[in-house]
């Protein structure tokens, strides 16, 4: 198999030994921290060619979401451009990417990281079935480019098509990469990267790009909050269980706020009954759904937002311009997630409470104090518009367009 598509049997064995010795990547919904710094590289402003474009990973929305954008703007370039992305049927993708418009291509991958013993001897077996899939794709799809997002099924497809001599990127979110791209480091032409600590990882093939949102984030207009404060939570796509459970001890402080407080609660399938049930015991008006799916239209709605401080939740604030009390993810590497939620309130764009101090007393303070405060709630928003980076998907599809032109260029 490998002489036959030309691959470098060193490098090949030098990954799977790589992978044999770690483990899967993190979850992109406990991302880092620090403020994103734009790619000084202009966007390319001409139409571009149609071309076949794999986006590979997925997992978490944290994932998928920033895979979207990319799309969304290959698509927005030149609408017979054709986006496939490849995924497992155990991730989010397998909901989301649908729903956005875009086809799926499953791949079967077990996950090494956080698992049981057995279960990552069973994924290591399954391992040349994954390559072999990954490679029986490719030749199927005969993309022009192949671009990892993170997440179960971007490693073996994106090093399947590096080693096949195509054009590949990763797109890192983090400033402390995830296993899978860390092991791809080596092979791919370049890593657009959202953070200058990310560069030590990839060296000259990394490029700062920003985090990529979806589009439609930043359409979401500013406006005044009116007489009731709506109040979006979400832990990210699987839900907190720690924001769920200090929630519901705080409703019997909010009890006499009903005609000035509103909620939407994403919980996570786990936690989901036992929310919904304090909740209506409360009074209070609120929608309470174990995972939203349109999650634009919900901060549309919102005029505050609790959450955690991942990167992609951060972006996506910024993007729509929502002041948050965020409850950074304690057990992030390097307390990414604290990093990030102290820039946003330096920032003047939000409140942070660490869920060492998050008690239902300090949780009602936070959110009564801005509920009371609507000009403060303004100036807090306005503060978040200023931190978002709307050409953070042009940026990373100029970096792949390069790339690929690149390769042309030697062929």
């Amino acid at each position: 198999m490998i002489a036959e598509c030309g691959m470098r049997n060193a490098e090949f064995q030098v990954a799977v030994r790589m992978i044999l010795t770690e483990g899967e990547v993190e979850n992109r919904d406990e991302m880092n921290s620090k403020s994103a710094i734009r790619n000084p590289q202009p966007a390319i402003s001409n139409p571009q060619s149609a071309m076949t474009v794999i986006i590979a990973g997925g997992g978490t929305g944290g994932h998928i979401y920033p895979g979207i954008a990319i799309a969304q703007e290959f698509k927005r370039r030149n609408a017979e451009t054709q986006v496939l992305f490849v995924g497992t049927a155990r991730g989010m993708e397998a909901k989301i990417v649908p729903r956005e418009g875009f086809e799926l291509k499953m791949i079967e991958v077990g996950a090494l990281k956080r698992v049981s013993q057995i279960e990552r001897v069973k994924a290591l077996l399954i391992l040349p079935k994954s390559f072999l899939a990954a490679r029986s794709l490719i030749k199927k799809v005969k993309p022009d480019l192949v671009i990892g997002v993170g997440g179960y099924a971007s490693g073996p497809v994106v090093l399947m098509a590096a080693l096949m001599g195509l054009p590949s990127l990763v797109a890192e979110q983090n400033a402390l990469p995830g296993f899978t791209n860390r092991i791809l480091a080596r092979f791919i032409g370049a890593a657009a990267v959202s953070f200058e600590e990310a560069r030590n990882f990839f060296g000259a093939k990394a490029e700062i790009t920003g985090n990529p949102v979806r589009a439609e984030f930043f359409d979401v207009p500013l406006r005044e909050p009116g007489e009731v404060i709506h109040v979006l939570i979400t832990g990210g796509s699987q839900g907190a269980h720690a924001i769920n459970n200090a929630m519901m001890s705080t409703l019997p402080l909010l009890t006499g706020e009903k005609d000035r407080l509103s909620f939407t609660h994403q919980t996570g399938e786990k936690d989901f009954e036992e929310v919904r049930a304090a909740y209506e015991k409360s009074g209070l008006k609120t929608e309470v759904r174990p995972y939203l799916e349109e999650m634009v239209a919900e901060f549309d709605r919102a005029d505050l937002v609790i959450c955690r401080a991942g990167a992609t939740t951060i972006a996506e604030l910024a993007a729509a311009g929502k002041p948050a009390i965020m409850i950074p993810l304690p057990f992030a590497a390097d307390d990414h997630q604290r990093k990030n939620a102290e820039a946003v309130e330096r920032a003047g764009a939000g409140r942070m409470i660490l869920q060492s101090e998050l008690t239902p007393e300090r949780l009602a303070q936070e959110l009564l104090w801005l509920a009371n405060d609507p000009l403060q709630l303004s100036r807090m928003a306005e503060a978040s518009k200023k931190l978002g980076h709307p050409d953070a998907a042009a940026r990373v599809v100029d970096l792949a367009m390069r790339i690929s032109e690149k390769a042309k260029g030697k062929s």
